[in-house]
């Protein structure tokens, strides 16, 4: 059985945590910067669907959902090939897969939302 990535990050979140514990730093990478971020509050309700069907794991509506999102584009922070994976956000009235996403990482909540096929993205803040 494949889990989503959302339920295999305990390491990356221990590790974290332990290092803000003793003090450390967490550095943020320059691709960061030029991500937004919202709060889940305000994603569309198909957002909240795949959120849901990625926790879940599945069923998801297309084949691609949960293939790894090689980041191309630059926008996310630079990682190893595999820790992306990427979702469709159904948009009402396409024929097609549409351009909106939520691509998960590794770490415990690092979800981010594309309404415009992956030229921008917004951490989703699952507090708000």
């Amino acid at each position: 059985m494949r889990f989503p990535p959302h339920l295999t990050r305990i390491g990356s979140a221990a590790a974290l945590l332990s290092a803000l514990l003793v003090g450390g730093t967490v550095t943020a990478s320059p691709a960061t910067a030029a991500v937004g971020s919202v709060c889940q509050s305000d994603l569309p309700s198909q957002a909240h669907d795949t959120l849901a069907l990625i926790e879940q794991g599945g069923p998801f509506p297309f084949a691609q959902d949960g293939t790894v999102f090689q980041n191309r584009e630059g926008v996310l922070p630079r990682r190893s090939t595999g820790y992306y994976h990427e979702y469709t956000v159904i948009t009402p009235g396409s024929d097609t897969r549409g351009a909106r996403r939520v691509v998960t990482g590794e770490e415990p909540q690092e979800d981010y939302y594309t309404a415009d096929h992956y030229a921008t993205f917004d951490l989703i803040d699952h507090g708000c």
